[in-house]
């Protein structure tokens, strides 16, 4: 499949432009947005009166969510909770939705994710962090109802002691005691440097819910440097709000796992006279592609650039006609990858792995409420 294909398959996913801003698209969508408040209020509201049913569980729960739609990096703010927790004797299990995947169904029954667990069975989300997290094994169950799949884990795991949902914050069946009330719950809102665009409600802009809704935390995904970044009125004040720097691990080969190197020596794999742009390409089937180019481009580095769609199965290999020497692609895509000969016989392809650093001050407090006795 050539790049201009998957351009054009591609372009009706990302993120539309108007969302950034206050234009005349915007504007005219701005009264569809208004139904879209009302109706999720009302929904909330159902839930707050006992009329639509929600239920608690009988461990401490931390909600990994956003307010904007799109990627916003969820999964390894996820990973990285779950490995503080862990180093600070919690034994965290994961729930997850599975996106696009057979487990989605909300008739069919919960499936625990392995190392080994089909990213087209159980998604590809679940698949990586299930793989990430073998060493302490971390349970990760995933269904389409967060409250099944929390029951589920904790009958098959009950000495899991608190519970990460990978998402959900509009889930409001899945009944939370939060921190900001007084209970040991925790709701976390990602944001990343898109912060919340031109701060309108879907369809006029990108916002799932209003930019002061109610938080425990606010962890603003940064770049490879830490940064502060400014919490914009009207966004809630009185969470405490953190930066989480990204890291950029060495590279390994989806071929030959145990070759790896460091980024910036990936040009040694290149012609140095030939133009290094056409040599090189990235690819990310992210909700936000942009950001892993982004990140890559911080380094310095020229690349093709190739935005597939957000949890792409790879059942089409997009790098056959491709003519690049290299091609970096994440972590999350390389769990499909592993699934296909086409992609583990291409000795092209190098997997750069990415993670966050959570603030000290952020995890103690994060602990501090989760050691909390049960309202």
């Amino acid at each position: 499949m050539s790049q201009q294909k998957i351009t054009q398959n591609t372009q009706h996913l990302q993120a539309p432009a108007f969302w950034e801003k206050r234009g005349l698209k915007a504007l005219l969508l701005w009264p569809a947005s208004l139904i879209f408040s009302w109706l999720t209020g009302l929904r909330k509201a159902l839930y707050a009166m006992g009329i639509l049913r929600s239920e608690s569980i009988s461990v401490p729960l931390v909600i990994v969510g956003n307010i904007r739609v799109g990627g916003t990096g969820k999964t390894p703010t996820v990973l990285a909770i779950a490995k503080a927790l862990h180093l600070h004797g919690f034994k965290p299990g994961i729930i997850s939705r599975g996106y696009q995947s057979n487990s989605s169904n909300a008739q069919s029954d919960p499936q625990e994710v392995t190392p080994e667990s089909s990213p087209i069975e159980h998604g590809d989300e679940p698949c990586y962090m299930a793989q990430e997290l073998a060493d302490q094994k971390t349970p990760v169950m995933v269904h389409s109802h967060r409250v099944t799949a929390a029951k589920a884990l904790m009958i098959k795991h009950p000495d899991v002691n608190v519970i990460i949902s990978d998402d959900g914050l509009q889930h409001y069946t899945l009944k939370r005691w939060p921190a900001r009330e007084g209970g040991r719950d925790i709701e976390l809102v990602v944001r990343d440097a898109r912060e919340e665009g031109n701060q309108w409600l879907m369809p006029a802009g990108p916002l799932r819910e209003k930019p002061d809704r109610a938080r425990d935390f606010t962890l603003n995904i940064v770049g490879t440097e830490a940064t502060t970044i400014k919490a914009l009125p009207p966004y809630f004040q009185d969470a405490p709000n953190f930066s989480l720097p990204v890291k950029i691990d060495h590279l390994y080969q989806l071929a030959t796992p145990s070759r790896r190197m460091a980024l910036n020596a990936i040009t040694q794999l290149l012609d140095p006279n030939e133009d290094s742009e056409k040599q090189l390409l990235a690819a990310a089937g992210l909700g936000n592609p942009k950001k892993f180019f982004d990140l890559l481009r911080s380094t310095g580095l020229k690349f093709q650039e190739m935005a597939l769609p957000d949890h792409f199965d790879f059942a089409t290999n997009p790098f056959k006609e491709n003519t690049a020497k290299v091609i970096l692609i994440t972590e999350k895509d390389a769990v499909k990858c592993k699934q296909f000969n086409d992609y583990k016989d291409d000795e092209r392809i190098w997997v750069l792995p990415i993670t966050v650093d959570l603030p000290k001050d952020f995890v103690s407090q994060m602990v501090e409420i989760l050691k909390r006795p049960q309202p």
